[in-house]
């Protein structure tokens, strides 16, 4: 099944803009009449029927609203951005897959890039969305530094993921189901000793992720993927 992407339904706008028209005429052949299903990205689908096929700008008619089922948790990775932004595109294209609810770049004393475009992360969140057949478009924010991060979060159960060879309180242990879980997520060079103790003190527990040094990104999409699997039935 191909599901295309428009935001706007909730406010009356029936048609694909031009990027997902184009793709549904020229690349799949929809023609008028034909059934498609659509996202919003706020936790419904769509089955509609076009109702003009245009490469430009189609029209559709809604036949039938799903709603995505309510999740009883969440998922907030917060993450240093990678120096090679490659791997931090990686990382919200297969955290969007395997199931996350919002992602934030953070800035930390040994970060190595600090403004990602966030358009681009964003159009790679949708097309994970739509591959992965979901509902509910992630929210992509940041930077903020370190500190902002901390002292704003109000998660029910807050991590930090860190490099510590005499922490042995695995992720999946620490991690309550049901619950709003934050992970902090390093850059390359590790959070600093200081950053460290500031997220202690603010109620954040330090966990480790498994007895292998991972980079940033596949910590990042461990965790997701660990805190998916704890609310697994």
């Amino acid at each position: 099944m191909n599901l295309f992407y428009q935001p706007l339904i909730p406010d009356g706008v029936l048609s694909l803009d031009a990027t997902e028209s184009k793709h549904a005429t020229r690349v799949l052949r929809k023609k008028a009449g034909d059934s498609i299903q659509i996202t919003d990205g706020k936790g419904k689908f769509y089955r509609a029927r076009l109702t003009r096929a245009d490469t430009l700008k189609s029209l559709f008619s809604i036949e039938e609203t799903i709603t995505e089922p309510i999740k009883t948790f969440s998922v907030h990775v917060a993450i240093a951005p990678t120096k090679n932004i490659d791997r931090l595109e990686w990382f919200v294209e297969k955290t969007v897959e395997v199931g996350i609810d919002e992602i934030t770049l953070i800035t930390c004393k040994h970060s190595e890039r600090s403004h990602p475009k966030l358009e681009r992360l964003e159009k790679i969140a949708i097309s994970a969305m739509k591959q992965s057949l979901k509902a509910t478009l992630p929210r992509i924010s940041g930077p903020v530094s370190f500190s902002e991060m901390i002292n704003t979060s109000h998660h029910t159960q807050r991590f930090i993921a860190h490099v510590d060879l005499e922490n042995h309180v695995h992720l999946k242990h620490a991690a309550i189901p049901g619950s709003q879980y934050i992970i902090l997520i390093g850059p390359e060079g590790d959070f600093s000793g200081n950053e460290i103790e500031l997220a202690m003190n603010q109620g954040f527990r330090k966990v480790s992720l498994g007895t292998s040094r991972l980079r940033t990104e596949t910590a990042g999409l461990a965790a997701c993927h660990i805190l998916n699997l704890v609310n697994t039935p």
